[in-house]
């Protein structure tokens, strides 16, 4: 079996193919094995695709979560959807101090839109603030993604008259949903 595998990626056009190429081309012939044999053989004698180990990386920026020193300092800010047996699917906004962990609003509501999105903001603001008016929240910076209702005008304009300091993140960074998950379970 060893010499049909090295024969058949000798006269491959191609360089650095799979096991499981090679194990298709086997079969053109007739020669029936199974994908597993065919990678361990591969394995066995150094007849694998040569693979790029990468560069080490360094210690990394940070561990992935996100505290603060002071509670009321950033919020984090996001959505989810849950099915209903009356009504359908509905959206559940809400918002989560990073220090404490506290929800300090929640709204929920069949849209997902920017003014159901800003429910929970107005909540937070009331409950930490014990008012709501212009630059009331001075300091605290709201953590959100991309979705629509998030970097919508009407979103952002009352988050600025509120002092908040909006920040949308990178789409790959996951902090913030983890905090925000473990206060919506």
């Amino acid at each position: 079996m060893h010499g049909h595998i090295r024969r058949t990626i000798e006269e491959s056009p191609f360089t650095g193919e799979g096991y499981r190429k090679v194990w298709a081309r086997l079969r053109f012939p007739g020669i029936r094995t199974s994908p597993r044999r065919t990678l361990r053989i591969m394995r066995e004698n150094g007849l694998l695709a040569f693979q790029r180990k990468g560069n080490p990386h360094g210690p990394k920026a940070h561990d992935g979560t996100i505290r603060t020193a002071t509670v009321d300092d950033v919020w984090g800010t996001d959505m989810t959807t849950t099915l209903t047996a009356l009504e359908g699917n509905a959206s559940i906004f809400f918002a989560v101090d990073h220090r404490s962990f506290e929800c300090v609003g929640i709204h929920a509501a069949r849209p997902g839109t920017r003014f159901e999105a800003l429910e929970p903001i107005r909540q937070g603001v009331r409950h930490s603030f014990g008012a709501f008016g212009p630059k009331v929240a001075q300091g605290v910076t709201l953590r959100h993604d991309h979705g629509s209702q998030f970097v919508s005008d009407v979103f952002q304009d009352e988050v600025a008259f509120l002092g908040i300091t909006s920040r949308a993140l990178r789409p790959t960074c996951g902090s913030h949903r983890a905090t925000a998950s473990r206060s919506a379970s």
